[in-house]
């Protein structure tokens, strides 16, 4: 009985050395989690606190784009209806002068349609070719410029001339139609700025 009672108290010290060595480790490995986890935790935070960033980011992005594109297709369509205006008033303002009063103050812009032109050309020893319509009133001022001619033909045009130098080096489009073409941008962005379409 002796032994045992001798192998019963080395069974409990081999247990209950077993026992504290186990919830030892245990306590250890308790800590270690447990330092582990407050080591990491400042970097889950900075990890989760820059998720939230990116993802803010990333939101930021998306609205610019979606506001961009709305305000895109608004000024897009203002545009539109600007030139749609412009257009109308360019057809009505041809239409005017097409049927304007060939008279008057209209034989002082044809004069200074045909100063303007040997003077650009830097002769008068011109052909000068206007529409039907101008075609007294160019031969009414000819005598004005010497060596002028005004050419039997005449051109499509709304009024004004086109004034050729007679070696035809050198022509000049002094006809309403191409005053309003050079000017026709200019126009167009000065009504654009009136109604804020253009900065």
């Amino acid at each position: 009985m002796a032994s045992n009672s001798s192998l019963e108290q080395a069974i409990d010290k081999i247990l209950e050395k077993t026992e504290k060595k186990i919830l030892l480790d245990l306590e250890n490995a308790n800590s270690a989690a447990k330092q582990t986890l407050e080591d990491a935790l400042p970097k889950i935070e900075q990890e989760y606190d820059q998720i939230i960033s990116n993802g803010k980011k990333e939101a930021d992005k998306i609205e610019k784009q979606i506001t961009g594109s709305s305000d895109l297709e608004a000024r897009n369509k203002q545009l539109t209806l600007v030139e749609e205006s412009i257009d109308k008033v360019f057809t009505k303002a041809l239409d005017e002068i097409a049927n304007a009063d060939r008279s008057g103050d209209y034989t002082n812009l044809i004069k200074s349609f045909m100063d303007e032109s040997t003077k650009t050309l830097g002769t008068t020893e011109v052909l000068v070719f206007t529409n039907n319509k101008d075609k007294d009133i160019v031969q009414s001022l000819i005598s004005q410029y010497p060596g002028a001619e005004v050419s039997s033909e005449t051109i499509e045009c709304l009024g004004g001339v086109k004034v050729k130098s007679k070696d035809g080096a050198m022509t000049f489009d002094n006809t309403i139609d191409a005053k309003i073409e050079r000017l026709k941008p200019l126009i167009r962005k000065d009504i654009a700025t009136q109604f804020g379409v253009v900065n």
